[in-house]
């Protein structure tokens, strides 16, 4: 296997070789790339007799809870520790155990807001602060990292995927219009798979990087995005709809937009031309097994046929049995443990994504995982939120099953508008009913909502996706 860590430049051989002075900003501090090349942020800010030395060639979790201290500490063990484990914010206390034995922890990174006992508990612990200071040793022998990403299942303990940095990074070397003098900035975290993306390409291209911040509004946030001149951003479309919402999106004028996470219907798309009109708008499709896949740049919804069956920047596709498959020097090498296999016998790993043909075009139903049935007929309920949000007073929506006596199941819609004042009295009927209409137009009797409800908001993951529940 192509190991980073020995065959290509580790994240701080990178870093020291940048011509340009990449910053990091996050809500409460920032820190300059190169000046890791001079110092280190590694056993300071906690009374710990650990240091940068304590942790090579250990497996070592990253459960730092600020993502700048997290992005300094991957800079810093890349090549020098077995095994990164990055930790994200929102996984389950009773499923930390599991994790560490997974990945053979011996050693964790933390700053002043970890507290997990467990992680406290482990034998080699260093801390991680937003600071960097003169280095006193000399850094340790090169190694092979390893870098393990959880996936993010909402039900029962996350599984770990298996990356080398080549894998990591090998759609960053493809051309992108991302390409170029960038300010980054991201409604993602970096501890989740998109985006580490998003950290890895500021990284390498020596580009500035808005981190975004748990419990931040979104008004805000967008403020500081404006306050360091974002060029590039990315985002889920459930978080991009959500910005959308917010006054203060007209504070930014970014080049280049860019979505992933979940499907990018023709109604995000839309919207996000009429807000940006002299950006590109691109939607990328990526899996934390699989990878990044391709990006699509020509403001349409689904991707081309052509796609499938070719290859792509080494990317190759296929679909079986309406399910999208990936091979690619992209996708993750194994789970952790080595069980459940992640790729079949040809190198494919199945997405579990499924899509369809219409004409020239291959567009995402939605999950294997997530149909639901009414009365022994295949309902995807993004299929009809994708119809539900060409309606131009629709900001967003989201689509769950609710238990009937007759049929087992029925389909239900929550939606929000784009403004408050129509939810209210007659006009509140008649969109229910033009909504309704254009449902029945579009779809199948049995996918058109038996019910709908207007709500003032949606709930979003900590990934960024709509937290879909069962009714």
């Amino acid at each position: 296997m192509n190991m980073a860590g020995v065959e290509a430049p580790s994240l701080r051989h990178s870093v020291a070789n940048l011509k340009a002075p990449g910053f990091l900003w996050d809500r409460a501090a920032s820190a300059r790339f190169t000046d890791l090349d001079r110092g280190t942020s590694l056993g300071l800010g906690i009374s710990l007799a650990g240091r940068l030395a304590d942790l090579a060639g250990r497996s070592v979790l990253l459960a730092t809870t600020c993502q700048l201290t997290t992005a300094l500490a991957l800079i810093e063990l890349d090549a020098i520790a077995r095994r990164l484990v990055i930790l994200p914010p929102d996984v389950e206390a009773e499923h930390l155990g599991a994790v560490i034995a997974a990945a053979e922890v011996d050693a964790a990174v933390i700053d002043d807001g970890t507290a997990a006992a467990l992680v406290l508990a482990l034998p080699v612990r260093v801390g991680c602060a937003p600071s960097i200071v003169p280095m006193d040793e000399a850094l340790p022998a090169r190694v092979a990292t390893e870098w393990l990403l959880m996936t993010s299942g909402t039900t029962g303990a996350p599984k770990l995927v298996v990356y080398d940095l080549s894998a990591l990074t090998a759609a960053i070397t493809a051309p992108s219009p991302a390409d170029g003098a960038a300010i980054w900035g991201t409604f993602y975290d970096i501890r989740r798979y998109g985006g580490l993306q998003i950290f890895l390409r500021a990284v390498l291209g020596g580009a500035c990087l808005v981190l975004s911040s748990a419990g931040e509004p979104v008004g805000d946030h967008l403020a500081r995005l404006a306050q360091h001149g974002v060029t590039h951003l990315s985002g889920t479309p459930s978080q991009w709809r959500r910005a959308l919402i917010s006054p203060a999106i007209r504070g930014i004028a970014p080049r280049y937009v860019r979505l992933s996470g979940e499907i990018a219907d023709q109604a995000i798309l839309d919207g996000l031309r009429a807000a940006f009109p002299r950006a590109t708008i691109g939607h990328a499709y990526a899996s934390t097994e699989a990878g990044v896949a391709f990006d699509v740049n020509d403001g349409l919804a689904g991707f081309p046929a052509g796609y499938v069956g070719a290859i792509r920047d080494g990317v190759e596709m296929k679909v079986v049995d309406g399910s999208l498959r990936i091979r690619s020097s992209r996708t993750a090498s194994r789970y952790a443990g080595g069980e459940p296999k992640l790729a079949d016998a040809d190198g494919f790993v199945d997405t579990g994504d499924i899509v369809e043909r219409r004409g020239d075009r291959y567009y995402f139903a939605g999950r294997n995982g997530g149909i639901i049935n009414i009365g022994g007929l295949k309902v995807h309920p993004e299929e009809i939120e994708a119809v539900i949000n060409r309606h131009p007073q629709v900001r967003m929506s989201l689509v769950r099953r609710k238990q009937s006596p007759i049929t087992g199941s029925i389909v239900v819609a929550e939606i929000v508008l784009k403004s408050d004042q129509q939810r209210t009295g007659a006009r509140q009927i008649e969109l229910k009913d033009d909504i309704l209409k254009l449902c029945r137009e579009a779809l199948p009797r049995h996918k058109v909502p038996a019910a709908i409800s207007f709500v003032p908001a949606l709930n979003v993951a900590a990934t960024g996706k709509l937290l879909r529940r069962q009714g």
